[in-house]
């Protein structure tokens, strides 16, 4: 799994002029039904989420192994799925809560530090599967928001992603929308080596992984 996303930034238009606000979006739930009457919707913005430039496909596995992540997501008990849109999709998030046994944390390349293994323990933590924003003004608070409704209705303490180590896009977005990185994972199966990131919901939880994780832009035990 991974979490697709693209770095946010304000853009301005060539002649330097603040650009025009956008609408604020609409967050949906939508159930397995409902996903699958919008799947190739989703490509899209997955598509388009990736593009280093305005026009520019993303030069990347693309939309078949998005497809192939979201249906395996679909299948996992407790899949849920948000999506943002104004007069068109905007941005979506989705995954399932990480199963109480740890093993989604199979592969860690350092011991998982206590308050996320107790979190875990709990069921407090909910692993997003794709995080996706169509660049725009304001999509780093788009995905603060999408990514909160998750969690709180999943009524989680924790985000919990994966980001291939080797995407610097994704991993300089997460960051800058408030994931801490926890370490390298790599699953036994797999050739990809990715970066472990977790996002604390409160500040309770947040001050439980101080000192436990790399803050953006630090070097804690987190760090590369």
């Amino acid at each position: 799994m991974t979490a697709d996303a693209r770095q946010a930034q304000s853009r301005k238009p060539a002649d330097g002029r603040p650009s025009a606000a956008v609408a604020p979006a609409r967050l949906r739930r939508l159930n397995r039904w409902l996903v699958e009457g919008v799947r190739e919707d989703l490509a899209d913005l997955y598509t388009e989420s990736r593009a280093t430039a305005p026009g520019d496909p993303y030069p990347g596995p693309g939309r078949r192994n998005f497809l192939k992540r979201l249906t395996t997501n679909m299948h996992r008990p407790g899949f849920a799925l948000v999506i943002a849109e104004t007069d068109r999709l905007m941005g979506c998030a989705f995954g399932f809560p990480v199963r109480a046994d740890g093993s989604w944390w199979s592969g860690l390349d350092r011991t998982l530090p206590p308050g996320i293994d107790q979190l875990t323990l709990s069921g407090g933590v909910f692993a997003f599967g794709d995080i996706l924003i169509r660049p725009h003004a304001q999509d780093r608070s788009l995905a603060r928001r999408v990514q909160e409704r998750l969690l709180t209705d999943h009524q989680a303490s924790l985000g919990a992603t994966l980001v291939d180590r080797t995407d610097h896009p994704a991993l300089a977005a997460v960051r800058s929308w408030g994931w801490l990185d926890v370490g390298e994972l790599r699953r036994p199966a797999g050739p990809t080596t990715f970066r472990a990131l977790v996002l604390p919901v409160g500040e309770q939880s947040a001050a439980r992984l101080e000192g436990l994780v790399e803050m953006p832009g630090g070097g804690g035990p987190g760090g590369a």
